[in-house]
């Protein structure tokens, strides 16, 4: 799967936003049937989602992802067999304990496409892999078995405050993240990269800071982040900048990867009075492949 800098959620009940958003910027679109969802209005978001993806095949542009309720309600596969008619990029899954549910959803798509007639496979998986307390202890499990349709994780750190007890996940002075929720971030973090998956920062809620955004987007690129989740259509902007390496990186980039080329067979070399390694040329590589996936 091509990587996504900005993933914009929209609320699934809204036709009028959903279609605004086709105007936007993000290289993907969260069609929401959880949280801003009201439980009476459900039926009729499945509804319009699934119109909304019958009606807007090609996605060479911006993919359409649904995010379903959680698997532990009985809202989840009402979801799944509504919308996949549509054949959605991905489905975002909330309110993850460990690797089974990733699975399990797994093997529901495998049936649903099935009975869709859609290719076997084809609908890839995020999981939000934070938003409970149990599931800053499994982590491990995606270690273990893990289904391939996982292209990417994300974190929540408003509803593990809500799992954790907590008034807050910030603190009051500095305005960073309270130590539970920097553990999440990174448990987050280390795992998508130790089984190759994209990690996606998480959403800023203040959509009016825009500068606050920025700060916190660069901050996760520099973490290792790759994108991250837009609540306000006026946050892709700010985030599509941040996760779009500037021309002074590619230059770099280039040259590293010019220079080991050059010396082919050594580990070590020296640049601009710095010595790279093997990891350097692992990141300029990653910096020039996502340029070219960008033009």
């Amino acid at each position: 799967m091509r990587l996504l800098r900005s993933w914009l959620f929209v609320p699934g009940d809204s036709e009028r936003k959903m279609e605004k958003a086709l105007g936007n910027d993000a290289d993907a679109l969260l069609l929401d049937l959880e949280d801003s969802v009201a439980d009476d209005r459900q039926d009729v978001a499945r509804e319009m989602v699934a119109d909304f993806l019958a009606a807007n095949q090609d996605r060479s542009q911006q993919q359409l992802w649904v995010r379903i309720n959680p698997l532990d309600t009985d809202m989840a596969l009402p979801d799944l067999a509504a919308v996949m008619s549509g054949a959605p990029d991905g489905i975002i899954l909330p309110k993850v304990y460990s690797a089974a549910e990733v699975n399990r959803l797994a093997d529901f798509l495998l049936a649903l496409e099935a009975r869709e007639g859609l290719e076997l496979g084809s609908t890839k998986i995020c999981s939000v892999a934070t938003e409970t307390a149990a599931s800053l202890l499994t982590f491990d499990s995606y270690l273990k078995d893990i289904s391939p349709r996982l292209v990417a994780m994300t974190w929540g750190g408003e509803d593990l405050a809500a799992a954790l007890g907590a008034s807050t996940n910030r603190h009051p002075t500095t305005g960073e993240y309270d130590d539970p929720f920097l553990l999440a971030r990174s448990l987050c973090l280390a795992t998508a990269r130790a089984i190759d998956v994209q990690a996606v920062g998480v959403v800023y809620v203040d959509f009016r800071d825009s500068a606050g955004l920025e700060q916190e987007c660069l901050r996760d690129r520099r973490s290792g982040f790759i994108g991250k989740v837009a609540i306000h259509p006026a946050q892709v902007e700010v985030i599509n900048r941040a996760f779009t390496p500037t021309d002074e990186e590619i230059d770099f980039a280039r040259r590293v990867i010019d220079i080991f080329e050059q010396n082919p067979g050594m580990g070590t070399i020296g640049l601009d009075g710095k010595m790279l390694d093997m990891p350097h040329l692992k990141q300029a590589k990653n910096v020039i492949a996502l340029v070219d996936q960008l033009r």
